[in-house]
């Protein structure tokens, strides 16, 4: 079974794309994150003609999570139990699913912005909210993940220069607490360092030449239980899908499970 996790950044500018990838890649299940469309909007006919069923969770032109599936899709949630909202709104941020023996969130946690800004504030609460929200699944004995973008980067490594992002979010000792509080519910990280590669980065901002410089960060994360990371056969970062015109700026995450 073959899991993956991408942040494709509006699925509008994004479908021929992500349509060929879901044909070429073999994959199962895709957790998505940034549809930017409102539920009416996705494109659900078309994924349909793949063979996907889909778990949509958006608004309009922000945000907006799913969970894309050929082997079944049932007992969906939307939105985060106990989301602390912003700015008195909650944001689709968070869709569950079953699809066959897994059970999946897509998270599309919030950026931050900056470190004295309410939205900041608003991520850590937010975080908080999801580790109460998947402690039962994380704890139990069915192969369990949360995939997503976390806006995170967990160890120093993960980012090109440590330095840039001094007093900047996406690296702080708050943010890395959260994760690892979230951790700490029965979750590890499933996908092994290092790969194929020196720095496998997830996310790479389009301006400054930061692909072709590989000037990246690791923040799409797969968390599982240990039935799902006893189940790991391979994981990767497809790179090759960053790379050429109308691409999103994140790479997908992709977890091969034998289960």
């Amino acid at each position: 079974m073959r899991i993956a996790t991408w942040n494709v950044n509006s699925i509008t500018a994004r479908l021929p794309r992500l349509l060929a990838w879901l044909e070429s890649s073999g994959t199962d299940v895709l957790c998505l994150q940034e549809a930017k469309v409102a539920e009416a909007q996705f494109p659900v006919e078309a994924l349909r003609e793949l063979g996907y069923e889909s778990a949509v969770h958006a608004t309009g032109r922000w945000n907006g999570v799913a969970v894309l599936s050929r082997v079944g899709l049932e007992d969906v949630v939307k939105g985060l139990p106990g989301d602390p909202g912003y700015e008195g709104a909650e944001e689709p941020r968070a869709v569950s699913a079953t699809c066959g023996p897994v059970r999946v969130w897509s998270v599309y946690v919030p950026n931050g912005r900056e470190v004295d800004h309410p939205h900041y504030a608003y991520k850590l609460q937010w975080l908080d909210a999801l580790k109460t929200a998947v402690a039962g699944d994380a704890a139990g004995g069915r192969p369990f993940a949360v995939l997503g973008d976390y806006n995170i980067a967990p160890a120093d490594d993960d980012v090109y220069d440590r330095a840039a992002f001094e007093g900047a979010t996406h690296v702080t000792p708050a943010e890395r607490a959260a994760l690892a509080a979230l951790r700490e519910t029965g979750l590890s990280d499933v996908v092994p360092r290092p790969l194929k590669y020196d720095h496998p980065y997830t996310y790479w901002d389009y301006r400054q030449l930061c692909f072709p410089k590989n000037r990246g960060m690791r923040i799409d994360l797969v968390y599982g239980n240990g039935p799902f990371s006893g189940a790991v056969k391979d994981a990767y970062v497809d790179r090759e899908e960053r790379k050429g015109k109308g691409a999103s700026d994140h790479a997908p995450v992709v977890v091969d499970l034998d289960v």
